[in-house]
This record gives C-alpha cells, structure tokens and sequence, in this order.
C-alpha cells in the first residue's frame, strides 16, 4: 500500500463525476474533436465545483486508447490548457485500453494516498469514428511468429468468441438476454432521471447544417427484444454467439472526475460522493481478455480484507454480454441480479473505450446516494490484451438502513 509522509495513507475521496452524451462512432460527434470533447468535461467539472480554485489543482489525467492526431499531444497538459486551467497546471495521458479513466483515478489516487498530490482530475475520451481500434498500432510480429499470444488476442471480439467456447454454460441464450435486460434498464434509468443530472450537452454541427445540442445516448435502442437479437449474424465466427446485440458498440464520448483528499475536500467545502477503498489490476491470457475482471476483483477484496458478499452494488463495464456472465458464474451472482449494473451498462450506453471506468464511477455514485443500506461496491472491467481492473468504492451516505430492493 502507497504511504503517505507521515506513515499511513491519506484518504481518497471521489468528489464528483461527469461525461459527454456518448455517439455512435462517428455520427453525433462526426464534426467534433476528441479534445474539445474532454474539454467539455473538464469545464463542467469546474463549473459545478466553484468551491476548487482551478490552481489548486495538482494533476490532469486523461486517458485515450488510441493516442493519435486529436488524441495526441499529451492530452492531459493539452486539455487542461485547452480548458483554461492555469498554466501552472501540469498533466499527463494515459493509456490502458478500455482501462484508461480507471487508471487515471487510481493514478491520482495513489498520489494522493502517498501525500504526493491533493487534488486531480482524471478522464477519458475516445472518438472512434475519427480513430479506429488499431489505428497507427504495428504489433511486433513476435507477439505471433514466437506465440508469445494466441492471434486472438487482437480482435477482442475473437476474445469473446473463446469465452464461450471455454464456459459452455455460457449460451448465447444467456447473453442475449443480458443484453435485452441492460436496454430495458437503461430505458428505465432514463425515465427515472438517473442519468441525465451527469451528462454535460455537447454543441455539435449537424451533418444537414446547422448547430445541434447532444444532451442524451445515443447508442441504446429501447424495446429490443431476444426475438431480434437472435436474428443477428455473428460476426466473428460463422455460426458463434457474439452480436452486435449482446456486446457494447463503437463509440464517441468523453468522462472526467474530481478526485481528492478527504482533507481537502473538507477545506473547501466539497462533498465527497465516494471513498476509495483500494484497487487491483490483474492479467489473463490474452485470448481470453474477459476474464479479467475476476482475478482484479479477488485481488482488490483480498487487499482489502473483504468478500464479495460484502459488496452491494456492481458496476461492469459490459464490454461482452458473455464476460459479464462469466464474472456473475464465478461469484456466484444471479444473471439478474438487482444489485449489478441498475443502470444497464456498456451493451446499451455504448463503450468509448478508455473513457468508460469513469461512466461506471458515475453511476456507482448515483446509485450510492440512493442506497444507504449498501456500504460497499465495485467498478470493475476487462481490458485489451488480457487485463482486468477492479476500484472498490465505499459510500459515505451509508447508514445500514434504507432500501434493500
């Protein structure tokens, strides 16, 4: 564990959390930049923080799967500039696949924890229309010549493939039906207002002319049924199990959050949502990348001398249907579990790659001010080239009592 100067770790506090609208890869956000979208972000994490002096501020973080062209150019000092922090403002990129944002948070986190730093703002963003997965990579020919990895290691969707293929009680009965659970849920956050008061409107230029303002999803498709989803080819492999029905899309969007000290926020008046109570990144075998969040998960629960039964709320990032359902078999948690992603999740709200351990962030904190009863719950995601990742949150607002529905 990180210490601090004075011998033990400062508390890590998740003050505040926001996201872009995210787009179908290259449609809503077609005429935007990835870096104006993170920028969006950051102002609006300022705008609704008054109380945080900008030159406070001791870190940006931004992470990007694909670091190229507008997604380049170090974009954590470039988008902290770019949004009018003071110049004082030092930043950085990241990249960890699909892991990006949460990286950005534990990465800040630990230097906070160490008393390194007091204040960050961590985010994500990835504009897969305007760059597409593998963009610019050239993946050393040893990786298969030396078979070093199986070659499906670099088409994730292959990865998802071998998922069913290893655990055959994974049917694609099962994760069509995930997948129609996590649109309903969607819909029904929606209608609730769970998910609006976190989205910052984007202006966007209409392809038809003219200025539009994206102030919702636009990937979910509400009344999806496991009638048209059993419809879909499998593109992967002739007569398989994955669809563009029961895994997440490609997609444009951006997150950001506000991570500080307890102490801190405290100071200066800012309400933490969440506590930090540790995290774990784990690796697998690449070629079955989505069961990643397994090992991270036991990882992050032994550190910190909890089990699962202790965690009441889930947030995973549903990259797969099949790798959500393996993480559930491997708990022992019931494929319609209440307490795992109420928001629905990635299958739904689309996947901008490395912005999405953010989005889960946000919902997780949404969902802790509702849930006094639950004291403990998780983010946790699989990452490209056999990786998993897993933050365990506690809720301040916990009190043992309140709605255990």
């Amino acid at each position: 564990m990180v210490r601090s100067a004075a011998g033990s770790p400062r508390e890590v506090v998740f003050v505040d959390g926001v996201r872009t609208p995210f787009g179908k890869a290259g449609s809503r956000y077609a005429n935007t930049r990835a870096d104006d979208l993170i920028v969006k972000v950051i102002r609006e994490l300022m705008r609704r923080n008054p109380g945080l002096p900008p030159e406070r501020i001791d870190e940006v973080a931004i992470a990007a799967t694909t670091q190229i062209g507008d997604q380049g150019l170090t974009l954590g000092r470039s988008a902290g500039i770019l949004a009018g922090l003071p110049q004082s403002v030092p930043g950085y990129s990241i990249d960890r696949m699909c892991a990006g944002a949460m990286t950005a948070v534990t990465s800040l986190g630990a230097g906070i924890a160490a008393g390194a730093i007091d204040i960050g703002l961590a985010g994500g963003v990835e504009h897969m229309g305007r760059h597409p997965i593998g963009e610019g990579i050239d993946p050393n020919p040893r990786f298969v010549a030396e078979r070093l990895v199986n070659p499906d290691a670099l088409v994730m969707g292959k990865t998802a493939e071998n998922l069913h293929d290893r655990f055959p009680q994974l049917t694609r009965e099962r994760a069509d039906a995930f997948a129609v659970a996590s649109q309903q849920k969607v819909a029904d956050a929606y209608a609730a207002g769970a998910i609006q008061p976190d989205l910052v409107p984007v202006a966007v230029w209409a392809e038809g002319g003219g200025w539009d303002l994206s102030t919702a999803d636009e990937p979910p498709r509400p009344g999806t049924t496991t009638d048209t989803l059993a419809e879909l080819r499998t593109p992967f492999r002739p007569h398989g199990h994955v669809t563009a029905g029961n895994a997440a899309g490609l997609n444009d969007g951006a997150t950001g959050a506000l991570v500080t000290s307890a102490a801190v926020a405290d100071e200066l008046g800012l309400t933490p949502k969440m506590r930090m109570v540790g995290y774990a990144f784990a690796g697998v075998d690449p070629a079955l990348m989505g069961v990643g969040p397994i090992p991270s998960t036991e990882r992050a629960l032994t550190r910190a001398g909890l089990a699962i039964d202790d965690i009441g709320l889930v947030e995973i990032n549903e990259a797969f249907a099949v790798q959500v359902l393996a993480f559930l078999d491997h708990f022992g948690i019931a494929d319609d579990d209440p307490m795992v992603n109420p928001y629905g999740g990635a299958i739904a709200f689309g996947h901008p790659l490395a912005s999405s351990g953010i989005r889960l962030m946000i919902q997780l904190a949404r969902q802790f001010a509702e849930r006094p009863d639950v004291q403990y719950g998780i983010t946790t995601m699989c990452v490209g080239l056999g990786q998993g990742g897993t933050v365990i949150w506690e809720n301040p607002g916990y009190t043992g009592e309140g709605s255990a529905a």
